[in-house]
């Protein structure tokens, strides 16, 4: 997944497997989600599906099944603001695996790549786990897989009698029960500044997912506008509001890594529309002038109310 990946798990009297033999099951779970879903492995299994026939069905994975089905429910439910097939736009702009970019591509250069995106070009059957495109189109599962992969590890450690865990990839992490202190995970989300390091705000979780989604760090600028990596697969252009980050507390870390992605594309109004309308519990922050401004859901406040609680 490019990224590092962390596990803190306090045993307990249930606790049926060694640190040895635990670091072999979470590392042979990490490599069966990249077998499915990386798209840097010409043999996975989003790779095989990429590369398929355009209107034959290919059969999937449980797993992959599972993904796909609930980004395609995220992507219904945010007016189309979230896609896994959004990838080549993302490569237009210059923010996939290639060369980097300092200028925008031209319009007819968008509305050509515009034609490749689009989940409404997907069929799906979930009686055969089978997928069909209807378009050449390319998915890309960058922005959920690691929070399924979260979740994956998070089952492993329950199944071996753990009661309080952190796990975390690439900064996407599950908690259950308690941290070793004693009381509830603590959590923090960072400030949106170029260097990182200071925190917005902290709060306090005990069996929960937490995803954080952010424009601040990956952008270019070309005549005094700024081109943030976040793309409206919508438009084909990148976001141009001024919502900066997105932090989603979920019991599934999959749907929390995901709506993150959805709501930093809607910007701050419309994601807070969708957010409260899906019971989502959210904190948002916008830039305002020169500084940052901060919100959150109703199903946010809470976490920041026990947090108060502990202190």
């Amino acid at each position: 997944m490019g990224t590092t990946w962390r596990v803190a798990a306090v045993p307990g009297e249930h606790t049926s497997v060694t640190e040895e033999a635990l670091q072999v099951e979470i590392e042979a779970v990490l490599e069966a989600v990249n077998a499915s879903m990386s798209t840097y492995r010409a043999d996975s299994e989003v790779s095989r599906f990429n590369a398929a026939p355009v209107g034959e069905w290919f059969e999937v994975s449980s797993d992959f099944y599972l993904v796909l089905s609930s980004a395609m429910a995220i992507s219904w439910q945010s007016n189309g603001a979230y896609d896994l097939t959004v990838g080549p736009l993302v490569n237009l702009w210059g923010f996939g695996p290639g060369d980097r970019t300092d200028e925008p591509p031209s319009s007819e250069a968008i509305d050509a790549v515009m034609a490749q995106v689009g989940q409404d070009k997907l069929r799906v059957d979930g009686e055969i786990y089978s997928v069909l495109k209807q378009a050449e189109l390319y998915l890309d599962f960058s922005s959920i897989a690691k929070g399924f992969a979260v979740d994956e590890l998070a089952r492993v450690l329950a199944g071996a009698g753990f009661e309080n865990y952190l796990v975390e990839i690439g900064g996407e992490m599950r908690v259950a029960g308690q941290s070793p202190r004693g009381d509830a995970w603590r959590i923090a989300i960072e400030k949106p500044e170029a260097v990182p390091g200071g925190i917005a705000q902290a709060f306090a979780l005990e069996d929960e997912a937490v995803a954080t989604s952010g424009d601040y760090r990956n952008f270019f600028e070309a005549d005094g506008v700024r081109y943030s990596h976040t793309i409206d697969p919508r438009t084909g252009e990148p976001v141009a509001h001024e919502l900066v980050s997105v932090t989603v507390v979920h019991p599934s870390c999959m749907m929390a890594d995901a709506w993150a992605t959805a709501l930093t594309v809607l910007g701050a109004e419309e994601a807070r529309i969708v957010a409260e309308a899906a019971g989502l519990a959210v904190y948002f922050i916008q830039r305002e002038g020169d500084g940052y401004s901060e919100s959150y859901t109703d199903a946010f406040a809470p976490y920041l109310q026990r947090t108060d609680a502990a202190n």
